[in-house]
């Protein structure tokens, strides 16, 4: 079953992201890798450093003429910039010649500071930044490769940006990806689209930034992915985890869940039908009921807040003097809500390929591939 490991500072020389457990002869390249991590960089709001930060990938294990052997793939990601960050993240022996004494509101710094018993937020920020999103794409990647080869496909889009709501009543499909991708939002919704790049225009001119909704969708599942026997293997608590883990979220909804709530049980529930198989008129549920998908796309949102660093610094104090002080303005993105969705997609493949690989075993891609298949006409003949 896939896990992985990755390590690495936002500045220092390069991410490094181990991934166990990926069955042989999945394909695996550089270019269709990079083109992961290109989506990442993407959407309107994003500041210079995503002009100027390439992501150098470095296949150094786990992989032979672009398919998995069955053993750890470990990759590189190199940061270009590392000349002009290799003193101040030096590993060697010694002291920094700056360090970062006022803590950011909205950040892990003071927490962190205080956990770790240091005086340098630069100790925290590196490794808490958003940065480490691109080693988890990685193992996002690779997710997707595995479910790719039995039919199933994660997207995602925006829904929402500070205050401008897209309509949401068509919903992208696999096929609607590149249009998705070659929106400057990623919102599917085109005059939604155009009032929130203006939000997010306005936001710079006001110095601000802005948060919003992303929604994950993923098409092409089984029923029955997922359990109810344990609290730790119920699929939509798995995503819920994986969700939350990526920085700037603070939400997570499955299906209607906020509107579910306040409806009444006649009106929240999918109700059943048989017509040559089970069907569902409705899919308030989020393709997920009892901790196990039921046949529908499922559909899972993150609520990210605001960016935390802002043009105009929040207040904070020096935690050496405990003098009031402006916070560090380390990156300048208005929004990265885009870039949010993108990385949403990488956590929920790797959900849901895990919770794949448990039901259906596999040491290599084919053996995955006949147990899906007769998994699937199990259902079928029920």
């Amino acid at each position: 079953m896939l896990r992985y490991l990755t390590a690495g500072e936002s500045h220092g020389p390069a991410l490094t992201t181990i991934v166990e457990g990926a069955p042989a002869h999945l394909p695996f390249t550089i270019d269709g890798l990079g083109e992961e991590l290109k989506r990442r960089r993407s959407g309107h709001g994003r500041g210079n450093r995503m002009k100027i930060e390439k992501d150098v990938v470095e296949i150094v294990g786990g992989v032979r003429h672009g398919e998995t052997l069955g053993s750890p793939v470990a990759v590189l990601i190199r940061n270009t910039e590392w000349s002009r960050w290799s003193e101040d993240m030096s590993a060697e022996p010694g002291e920094p010649q700056r360090t970062l004494t006022a803590p950011r509101p909205g950040h892990a710094d003071l927490s962190g500071m205080l956990k770790y018993n240091t005086y340098d937020a630069r100790d925290i920020l590196e490794r808490s930044s958003a940065r480490e999103t691109a080693a988890r794409t990685v193992a996002g990647y690779v997710a997707k490769q595995l479910l790719g080869t039995i039919g199933v496909s994660v997207l995602s889009h925006v829904i929402q940006i500070g205050s401008v709501e897209a309509q949401t009543e068509r919903v992208p499909s696999p096929k609607d990806l590149s249009a998705v991708d070659g929106n400057p939002v990623r919102c599917f919704d085109q005059a939604a689209s155009e009032a929130m790049v203006q939000e997010i225009d306005k936001a710079k001119r006001d110095r601000d930034t802005l948060g919003g909704v992303v929604e994950v969708l993923v098409y092409g599942l089984p029923a029955g992915v997922g359990s109810h026997v344990h609290f730790d293997r119920k699929l939509d608590a798995r995503l819920a985890e994986a969700m939350m883990s990526i920085q700037s979220v603070k939400a997570v909804e499955v299906g209607d869940g906020t509107q579910t709530a306040k409806r009444r049980g006649s009106s929240a529930h999918d109700e059943i039908y048989y017509n040559d198989g089970f069907e569902r008129k409705t899919d308030r549920a989020g393709g997920t009921e009892g901790g196990m998908t039921t046949g529908q796309p499922l559909r899972v949102r993150a609520y990210l807040k605001p960016i935390s660093t802002l043009m105009r610094a929040l207040d904070t104090v020096d935690v050496r003097t405990k003098e009031p002080e402006a916070a560090l303005r380390e990156r300048s993105d208005v929004c990265a809500v885009p870039a949010g969705g993108v990385v949403a997609e990488q956590v929920v493949a790797v959900a849901v390929a895990q919770e794949l690989q448990r039901m259906l075993g596999g040491d290599t891609v084919e053996d995955f591939q006949a147990s899906m298949e007769r998994y699937v006409q199990r259902i079928e003949q029920y």
